[in-house]
């Protein structure tokens, strides 16, 4: 199996680290500490931060970790008015959004963790976030089984907005249970999304429209759905442990809707598959279930070919990284025994840092460091000699004036 340059994906756990695994090996890489994530608590933040979701195990309050590439902990915590779970973020980094437990939608700005004025989208704990594929729009999902679609730049406005109602686009009765997640871009329009939920169906919805396309009903409760970017197939998580396939042509619509279309791959996970993410342009993908393990499959064929790493207990979730920006030449990895090598494996340039240890990459960051704090010294003392010099020749000039003056009048 091989992968797009600096592909991996990455798992978080109520109970244990958020572990890096590379999507071409299948080997872990790192692990990044200290958080407790609900499902859908973890998100990539533009190519420089990971965040994840954190509710306290002894205050229970509601927090978002900040982690870079190169250390194993939150370098920020950003604190929020509740607890929260589901997060997104928008492609450019700039903004968070999380999932509350009152049914309210947090906006964070990033890095300085600023919060938005919050949105009271619904009646229940929201339970899944997405942006619209052209960045414009804002969906919730909520334990209540409603969707909720928003404009993005009215949440992030200086002013904000007065009346909520007014504020939202479209509010779907979408589900009979809670909507376990919400899909847009490809494979569909930029107009269409698809929510899957505990009731055991996937809604196709039009959001220029706002109706439903489409109703397709599986044999188990789904958690998410993953979208092939070549192939009209998306594939979704099941609670029964199976991956299924289906069809998005428009032609299969009534067979698709009748379940003959629907492929159930096999083996099956010990537990309930909590997330599958396309990697590899869509050749492979990879599915994690609860039972903490996490394998990769040849979408072809529908046959495992690989574990990623050792199973690590529960699994809340699972996504998907490309074009890591390691910045400032540090090198992504923690030398912690299994979890890597130390190399530098994204977002450096050239191919001596990339087979770099970091030990050594951060010994060459803090002799650079130095030599750029004795040049910018070098240039302070330069200029104040300078000053020194201009004075004084202003002195010696003035001298030589008065002497001439003098001269004169002898």
């Amino acid at each position: 199996m091989s992968s797009s340059p600096h592909e991996i994906v990455l798992t978080s756990s109520p109970d244990g680290p958020i572990i890096a695994y590379d999507a071409s090996s299948g080997a872990a890489l790192a692990q990044f500490t200290g958080s407790r994530s609900p499902r859908r608590g973890l998100a990539i933040v533009g190519k420089s931060y990971i965040a994840a979701s954190h509710i306290s195990p002894t205050t229970a309050s509601g927090s978002v970790h900040l982690y870079n590439w190169w250390s194993s902990t939150a370098f920020h915590n950003l604190p929020v008015p509740e607890p929260v779970a589901p997060l997104t973020v928008t492609s450019d980094g700039l903004y968070l959004f999380a999932g509350g437990l009152s049914g309210s939608v947090h906006g964070i700005s990033i890095p300085s963790g600023d919060v938005l004025k919050p949105l009271p989208a619904h009646s229940k704990p929201v339970s899944c976030l997405a942006i619209s594929d052209d960045e414009s729009l804002l969906i919730s999902g909520s334990d209540d089984g409603t969707i909720v679609v928003v404009p993005i730049f009215q949440l992030v406005g200086a002013s904000g907005y007065d009346s909520v109602e007014e504020l939202i686009l479209h509010r779907f009765a979408a589900h009979s249970d809670s909507v376990t997640a919400i899909v847009s871009g490809m494979g569909l329009c930029n107009s269409q999304i698809i929510s899957c939920s505990l009731d055991c169906t996937c809604k196709f919805w039009s959001l220029l429209r706002g109706t439903l396309l489409r109703s397709i009903v599986f044999p188990c409760t789904i958690s998410w759905v993953a979208l092939n970017p070549t192939e009209p197939e998306f594939y979704v998580a099941g609670s029964d442990g199976s991956v299924h396939k289906g069809s998005l042509k428009v032609g299969s619509r009534q067979l698709v809707t009748q379940g003959s279309e629907l492929i159930a791959w096999t083996p099956k996970h010990g537990g309930a598959v909590v997330s599958v993410v396309m990697v590899n342009g869509g050749r492979n993908l990879i599915s994690a279930s609860e039972d903490g393990s996490v394998w990769a499959w040849e979408v072809d064929a529908g046959q495992v070919i690989m574990a990623l790493g050792n199973e690590m207990g529960s699994i809340s979730d699972l996504v998907a990284a490309t074009g890591i920006n390691c910045s400032k030449a540090y090198g992504f990895g923690m030398s912690n025994g299994a979890y890597g090598s130390g190399n530098c494996h994204f977002g450096s340039s050239g191919k001596e840092l990339m087979n770099m240890p970091i030990k050594k990459i951060l010994e060459m960051e803090d002799v650079l460091k130095v030599a750029a704090n004795d040049r910018n010294r070098a240039i302070d003392m330069l200029e104040s000699a300078i000053a020194m010099y201009e004075r004084l020749l202003e002195l010696i000039l003035k001298e030589a004036k008065r002497g001439s003056r003098n001269n004169k009048q002898w």
